[in-house]
């Protein structure tokens, strides 16, 4: 028994100190691995300053973020445009707007009717009509001229129930669009039912009127211009400036998704127009070579027969919203690389941001 015990003993220190040094090396290795994420994730407290500094985790505005930043900001959205399943989000997107369009131009006869004449809406949108694919203003235009014939000349009840019909309807498309900015911004959905509601309402109502904005600009602009004795010169100028003009009020309305589509804390201005410029400039060269690949290439009308103007629409819709996600993308992605506060209102700590891309440090490829 006396023999038992005294081999028992070192047995059990042996033992001991093999967990302890388990435990150690655990540790060790724990720390080390703990190091290196907190190097990746960014200079939340003292690291290497220069190389954070190269990565732009400082950047008080996206012009301050280097090239090697930049660098990961591109693999990252690239990354999340694959993760998101962005072309399916788009796609679901489009099916909303789609049902949405119709409800949409219903309400944009019933306010333009109270400005300018609406069976001369047509001849002002065809020249816009350019950046549509082949047919889709031809169907959309057939479709103005019914809604024009069936319109009530009266301010009656029945106009505005009609009015508020179409606007409610077509708020579903916004919802759909303010979904999928969550997506491309890692946000859940913390907004009230009623206030969710309300801002898509607002929103759908702003973008209408914007609508009759550019529209009568377009159209009201050449009258405008021979009431002022301008010269040919000038006169051409300033046509030819109008479309300028449009493109920034583009920028503008893209901004303005990205600022109230996702439920979060609104980032400043600077963090939104990079991701606005470039969904606008990719639209636009989208839009013009869409119509040439539909003119030269494609035959949908052979394939669809007299749904190839619709099919043809419905592709245009859902590159336009791929290219707004990855824009969308491209800004999440901008605020993920820096520690800097990206929202409105004073400097606040990581964490306490209100905003996922801000309270974050996006990942290093380098």
């Amino acid at each position: 028994m006396r023999k038992r015990v005294r081999h028992g003993r070192p047995q059990s220190t042996a033992s001991l100190f093999q967990t302890t040094s388990i435990a150690i090396l655990a540790l060790l290795v724990a720390r080390a691995f703990v190091k290196r994420e907190h190097i990746e994730a960014g200079p939340a407290k003292a690291g290497d300053h220069a190389l954070h500094q190269e990565l732009g985790r400082f950047a008080a505005v996206p012009e301050q973020i280097p090239a090697r930043g930049l660098r990961d900001v591109f693999w990252r959205v690239i990354h999340e445009v694959s993760d998101d399943r962005i072309t399916l989000v788009a796609a679901g997107v489009t099916f909303y707007l789609l049902l949405a369009l119709f409800p949409a131009l219903a309400a944009l006869v019933s306010l333009y009717g109270f400005v300018a004449d609406p069976a001369s809406i047509s001849d002002h949108l065809r020249s816009l009509a350019l950046l549509l694919p082949p047919g889709s203003f031809d169907m959309i235009a057939d479709r103005l001229n019914d809604l024009v014939e069936r319109r009530s000349e009266t301010l009656s009840v029945a106009l505005f129930l009609g009015l508020g019909v179409a606007l409610w309807s077509t708020h579903s498309g916004t919802l759909a669009l303010f979904d999928a900015m969550n997506v491309a911004y890692e946000e859940a959905e913390k907004r009230g039912l009623v206030r969710l509601n309300l801002i898509a309402l607002c929103f759908t109502l702003c973008a209408i009127l914007a609508a009759i904005l550019v529209i009568g600009s377009v159209a009201i602009m050449p009258l405008a211009l021979s009431l002022l004795w301008l010269d040919q010169w000038k006169e051409n100028l300033v046509l030819i400036l109008r479309w300028p003009i449009l493109l920034v009020l583009m920028i503008i309305a893209v901004t303005a998704i990205y600022r109230f589509g996702p439920s979060r804390e609104p980032a400043k201005v600077r963090w939104l127009t990079w991701g606005a410029a470039l969904a606008t400039a990719g639209w636009i060269a989208m839009s013009l070579l869409f119509s040439i690949y539909l003119k030269n290439f494609a035959n949908y009308d052979a394939t669809y027969g007299t749904l190839g103007a619709l099919i043809g629409f419905l592709i245009w819709i859902w590159l336009s919203m791929v290219i707004l996600l990855v824009g969308a993308e491209v800004n999440a992605e901008l605020e993920h690389q820096t520690a800097v506060d990206t929202t409105i209102g004073p400097a606040l700590p990581m964490g306490s941001r209100g905003a996922h891309v801000a309270d974050t440090i996006g990942k290093s490829f380098t």
